[in-house]
């Protein structure tokens, strides 16, 4: 059909092709959010989108502290944002605390509450139900890395008593280097990726089985692949995606997929499949579970994954290169709908946005500077 032909069609229902392209224009909006991690006083900036163009819109103080370090935080989910896009959550790593926000149509924010976090540098978070868990790396001075549970109600946070427990066993425990923590599919146990800081090459992914009152019991531990576990996400059938950063070394990273139980255990899928690039950090899945992506920190690019339905894993691209970015890609988050993918940069301040195909491909879209190489976490809607 013709642009004049279908212009006269949706004429029919008295709307002009005009108004009609409009109206689908206006649905696709959205808002992205990332911390300052600024020491002086941490903050919240609000990105607004509209279609494929981002905007600066308010930034809002968490009433904590970051640690003002370039490059961010050295971990996946620092920022984070409820399934249904009404509540924000936000690691203070420099005050050891948590701060939650409501958000509001539009885009403003609300702070309802801002909590210990039960230990020292907090990096991660995870959400689901009534449920946030929180990452400590305090290993990294002189305390310990622990995993705490919060009970969530009404925008305010409550610790549940005796919930810590320490990331990593024997000689290394509580000294991990950790990552990254979240849920398993229906929210019944609990990951935690290591980066190692004494051996990054060699590392290991702890899990817990969450009791009817979400503690956690069972702890167990696994080697990885290539190492230096960094980001992940979990898929259908349980199925975990660890992206392994590999100390760093020039385009050895890696991703791993595993089978998680409902006890705990990991069974391995696929070890360490290369992305043919260096440090591929952060982790995520597309939500269908067809096709995952890395972030991979040392290459400025963006590597993207075929997800078998058996859990198996092929590059999208020989080359490893499935989009390039700005320096020291870190967080990525996806648009409600899925359809845009965007990557934290701060190793010059930017956000790359990316349409994505539906065979998984990237196409080079929005983009914004401006911000400064503090920043760490990305969540969106």
């Amino acid at each position: 059909m013709s642009v004049s032909s279908l212009d006269r069609a949706i004429g029919l229902f008295g709307i002009s092709l005009a108004a009609f392209v409009s109206n689908a224009a206006a649905t696709d909006t959205g808002v992205l959010y990332t911390a300052d991690n600024a020491s002086s006083g941490n903050h919240i900036q609000v990105i607004k989108r509209s279609g494929g163009a981002l905007s600066f819109g308010p930034a809002y103080a968490t009433g904590g502290l970051g640690l003002g370090s370039a490059q961010g935080l050295p971990s996946q989910g620092s920022v984070l944002l409820s399934p249904d896009g009404r509540w924000l959550f936000v690691c203070n790593a420099g005050s050891d605390e948590i701060s939650v926000f409501e958000t509001i149509p539009g885009g403003e924010l609300q702070l309802t509450d801002k909590v210990g976090s039960g230990g020292k540098h907090p990096l991660s978070l995870a959400f689901n139900g009534n449920l946030l868990y929180v990452l400590n790396a305090g290993g990294y001075v002189g305390d310990s890395d622990n995993v705490t549970a919060f009970h969530f109600g009404c925008g305010n946070l409550t610790m549940l008593p005796d919930s810590s427990r320490t990331v990593g066993i024997g000689a290394n425990a509580g000294m991990t280097g950790p990552a990254q923590v979240s849920f398993g599919r229906g929210g019944d146990t609990l990951v935690v990726t290591e980066r190692g800081l004494n051996a990054p090459t060699n590392t290991m992914i702890d899990t817990w089985v969450l009791d009817h009152d979400g503690m956690a019991t069972n702890h167990q531990v696994f080697s990885s692949g290539a190492g230096g576990n960094f980001g992940f996400a979990v898929g259908r059938g349980n199925r975990l995606f660890v992206s392994e950063a590999a100390g760093g070394m020039m385009n050895a990273s890696a991703v791993s997929s595993y089978v998680l139980s409902d006890a705990g255990h990991l069974t391995v899928i696929d070890s360490s499949v290369s992305t043919k690039q260096t440090a591929a950090c952060w982790l995520v899945l597309s939500s269908d579970g067809r096709f995952l992506y890395t972030a991979n920190a040392g290459s400025a690019s963006l590597s993207a994954f075929r997800v078998q339905p058996s859990g198996s894993l092929s590059l999208l691209d020989a080359s490893g290169v499935s989009a390039t970015t700005g320096a020291h890609p870190a967080d990525m988050t996806f648009s409600h709908d899925g359809h845009r993918l965007f990557s934290l940069n701060n190793g010059d301040g930017t956000i790359s946005g990316f349409m994505v195909k539906s065979n998984g491909e990237l196409g080079a879209d929005s983009s914004l500077s401006g911000l400064p190489n503090t920043s760490a976490g990305l969540a969106g809607w």
